[in-house]
């Protein structure tokens, strides 16, 4: 009787014991993105440990990858072992094999009709129209949009000044004369502006033209099975492209792709060229560029072909995708983050940091009056271009499986244009029966 006593006792010692312990168990909430450098990597993680706090019952970890593809590899070997973390972020032209890998879940689906997660707040219509169009997918918010980035332009004022340009040109006709006069002078640059040939530019030239780069209403509609690579106003790119090198104005480096960011920012920094096309992503550091060089830099809209007139923008970047499957714990940690992320603050004082455009109106609104862009009037390019978007098929955004592949023809088609004699519309014809040879083949592979 004594012994039975003593382990009943004992046994009730050691469950008070453990109770505080189970009690002291968090829920863990792994993130995956695509940065590794401190100040986007670092911040990410800045706002998990903030998080937690808030939070003491989750534990959200960000873990940074090189790059996408390093990313994306590592989600697919995770979801063949079934350990996929809670996020993972995916650039916006990876949207389709995003949707189709059926790894994901749709925000929207996951919030279903609640008004707040763990009392933050649900509020699509604060997203900027045109990043709250790119996500949703038939007619649901499908990934939290995150770094967002737009294509704008800048200019070397110094240079533009002393060739008698008072302002960056917003036409492809009025980089032409700016570039007549900048290379008339004694003092000229070897070249007056340049791009990446990324395939994004070729995207956003298009879109500006309200020129759709796929069928079914640019894969919104349906399932993208035709890309439209060979219309008019890929045409009159090519061919002003094409001119623009001819005449001496354009530097073209030959790299393609993710190669081609690097050739510009050589090229503009050490003022070889005036002009540059490039994302806004990195406004700071191209107006820091000037600073530390002595000359002004002004950002300004992506001119446009002034035949057709502009239509708007497309959006860039990359957005943050919550997987499938979780459990109700892990994946309201992940919602609360998510939402989070995009804070009033959180949104303005991610743009501060890094260029990215502030997602939402609320943090514009306050950034606006905190002063910052009438102290920083380059940041707010990218907004405002946005902003003054018309969202339509177009602008919206296409919504293509392989479009990383098909980038890749999009960019040598480029490459062979501005390199060859041969036609324009020729390149442009064989370019779009490749890419929808790649489209077909990832269609025949993924299409229900």
């Amino acid at each position: 009787m004594r012994k039975s006593f003593l382990f009943v006792v004992l046994a009730a010692m050691l469950a008070l014991a453990v109770i505080p312990a189970f009690a002291q168990e968090t829920v863990d909430v792994p993130v995956w993105i695509a940065f590794t450098d401190e100040n986007r990597l670092g911040w990410a993680q800045d706002r998990a440990v903030e998080y937690n706090e808030m939070f003491p019952q989750y534990n959200v970890t960000v873990e940074g990858y090189a790059n996408y593809e390093e990313l994306f590899a590592a989600t697919a070997l995770a979801a063949e072992q079934g350990t996929l973390p809670a996020v993972v972020q995916y650039f916006e032209v990876a949207t389709q094999d995003a949707r189709d890998s059926g790894y994901f879940k749709p925000i929207a689906e996951a919030i279903g009709d609640r008004t707040d997660i763990n009392g933050i707040a649900v509020n699509f219509d604060d997203f900027v129209g045109p990043v709250r169009e790119y996500y949703t997918i038939d007619g649901v918010f499908t990934s939290m949009p995150w770094n967002t980035s737009s294509a704008i332009y800048f200019s070397n004022m110094t240079i533009l000044d002393a060739a008698g340009v008072d302002t960056p040109p917003t036409t492809w006709a009025e980089i032409d004369a700016a570039c007549e006069l900048v290379m008339a002078l004694e003092t000229a640059p070897e070249y007056c502006w340049t791009f990446p040939n990324h395939g994004w530019f070729f995207e956003q030239w298009i879109a500006q033209q309200d020129e759709q780069f796929a069928n079914n209403g640019n894969g919104r509609e349906e399932r993208a099975t035709e890309v439209s690579i060979n219309n008019d106003g890929s045409v009159a790119l090519l061919t002003f492209l094409d001119e623009q090198l001819a005449k001496g104005y354009l530097y073209y480096s030959g790299a393609q792709g993710g190669d081609s960011w690097g050739t510009v920012d050589q090229a503009f920094s050490t003022q070889q060229v005036a002009m540059a096309a490039y994302s806004s992503s990195d406004t700071a550091t191209y107006t820091n560029v000037g600073t530390d060089n002595g000359f002004e830099v002004v950002a300004s809209f992506l001119p446009y072909n002034e035949v057709t007139g502009w239509t708007g923008n497309l959006i860039g970047g990359a957005s943050l995708w919550l997987v499938d499957g979780l459990s109700t714990e892990v994946e309201d940690g992940a919602l609360g983050f998510l939402l989070s992320i995009n804070s009033t603050e959180n949104a303005a004082a991610w743009h501060q940091l890094t260029g990215y455009i502030a997602v939402t109106t609320s943090a514009n609104e306050l950034l606006t009056e905190q002063g910052w862009f009438e102290e920083n009037p380059n940041f707010s390019v990218a907004a405002d271009q946005l902003a003054q978007s018309t969202i339509t098929t177009a602008t919206s955004g296409a919504i293509i499986g392989a479009f990383p592949s098909i980038r890749s023809v999009v960019t040598q088609a480029v490459d062979t244009a501005l390199l060859t004699d041969e036609p324009v519309a020729d390149v442009l014809a064989a370019a779009q029966e490749d890419a929808n040879t790649v489209l077909e083949e990832y269609n025949l592979l993924n299409a229900e």
